[in-house]
């Protein structure tokens, strides 16, 4: 799942760490968000459009075709 995390954080001013600290996560978990190695919880995501002011499709692009199969 695409995102633009990386780019709003950076818009913002905010670095990871103090983007982890207000989400209740590791800056691992936001480096891993930002590269795409991991897709946010429905909670989390919940938490960083609230962080941000905006709806999570503004901020998640889900694209077609893209659902893991485990």
């Amino acid at each position: 799942m695409k995102n633009w995390l990386e780019e709003l954080r950076k818009l913002r001013g905010i670095r990871q760490e103090e983007l982890a600290a207000a989400l209740e996560v590791s800056r691992q978990t936001i480096g891993s968000l930002e590269n795409g190695r991991y897709n946010p919880s429905i909670i989390l995501a919940f938490k960083i459009a609230r962080f941000f002011a905006m709806r999570i499709e503004e901020i998640f692009i889900y694209e077609e075709g893209q659902i893991d199969e485990k």
